[in-house]
């Protein structure tokens, strides 16, 4: 294991609703931040290729319009397909700066939009996704809902790498999950960009005694389309979302960060010794636990809407693929 390494979170805005030129722009900032060291870069929930802040994609109650549908039919347009071109691209990205890439995209599936993040190893290699199981307020007009079978961490060199998206992390049950399963880098890409959310990145830190990676985007009006209906104005200078990215110890301490300035790269050296100088009075999934009154199911099971039988012992097929259970999607997954 490597004990001293630099991290970073990248603060930016995609180029909203274009997914090829975003990822031009992801692979510009992977680039630069690997030139500055860093061995692992972590990149905002939705970053490919849009968070909609603002739009409420003509929903009211008993009621949607065409506008709101064609917005939909827009951000779907732009969304990634897991496996499909973006996924591959982001693949060389991370093979041309030899990094462990973390990156929020939002994934489409058939019909339905997911905010997932998605994990490339060093070679290129794709390691598998983590879709947000708990959508927040409007976000459920436009996201499903993911399970517990895409829950994954990963042993790395630098450590066991692992995502909760936004306000999952409010979710106590889940950072459990999380901690039990031993993360060490807790990616925390957001859409919040509030005080409360530094706040909560800081105890969560303190918490797992984990490096908290929080990562959000920098946005001004002149980032979204002209046509982009919101109640921000159009003054094009406007910060719609002001970022507050940061890089946490295992002590609740600032490495990086919080920035509010604009688009950064922010980097960090980490000290994973810290971990286990942190667990000597607290580890929550350990001596700190108390199992004989608390304890936590969790079911990683696929949930699959729709499974045929076809005659065929042992063979069961779902959506019409054969039954694969997500977590084997990634070599290096450890569930």
């Amino acid at each position: 294991m490597n004990e001293r390494y630099t991290v970073a979170v990248v603060q930016a805005s995609p180029v909203v609703f274009d997914r090829d030129r975003t990822l031009d722009k992801l692979h510009a900032l992977a680039s630069d931040a690997a030139r500055q060291g860093a061995r692992v870069v972590l990149f905002p929930e939705a970053f490919v290729s849009a968070y909609p802040r603002g739009l409420d994609f003509g929903a009211y109650v008993g009621g949607r319009t065409d506008e709101g549908r064609d917005d939909f039919r827009r951000y779907w347009e732009s969304s990634v397909d897991v496996p499909g071109p973006a996924i591959d691209r982001l693949s060389r990205t991370a093979r041309a700066c030899d990094i462990y890439l973390v990156a929020g995209i939002v994934e489409r599936d058939g019909g339905t939009l997911y905010c997932t993040v998605v994990f490339f190893g060093p070679d290129g290699t794709y390691l598998g996704k983590h879709r947000k199981v708990m959508p927040t307020a409007a976000e459920r007009l436009v996201w499903g809902f993911g399970d517990g079978s895409t829950m994954p961490v990963y042993q790395t060199p630098y450590g066991t790498l692992g995502a909760v998206i936004c306000w999952e992390n409010y979710l106590p049950l889940m950072r459990a999950a999380m901690y039990a399963k031993g993360i060490e880098l807790y990616c925390a890409p957001t859409a919040d960009a509030r005080d409360s959310w530094i706040a909560s990145v800081r105890h969560i830190a303190v918490e797992g005694r984990c490096f908290v990676l929080s990562c959000n985007q920098f946005n001004r009006r002149r980032d979204f389309p002209a046509n982009y209906r919101t109640p921000f104005g159009d003054d094009p200078e406007t910060v719609v979302c002001r970022g507050g990215s940061c890089i946490v110890d295992p002590f609740g301490n600032f490495l990086a960060g919080p920035n509010t300035d604009g688009e950064a790269i922010l980097v960090a050296e980490i000290d994973r010794a810290q971990i286990i100088r942190g667990k000597y009075d607290l580890d929550v999934v350990g001596h700190y636990a108390r199992p004989d009154i608390f304890q936590l199911h969790v079911d990683e099971r696929a949930k699959r809407p729709v499974t045929t039988e076809d005659g065929k012992a042992g063979w069961q097929k779902a959506e019409g693929q054969e039954f694969k259970d997500a977590r084997q999607e990634g070599s290096k997954v450890t569930a």
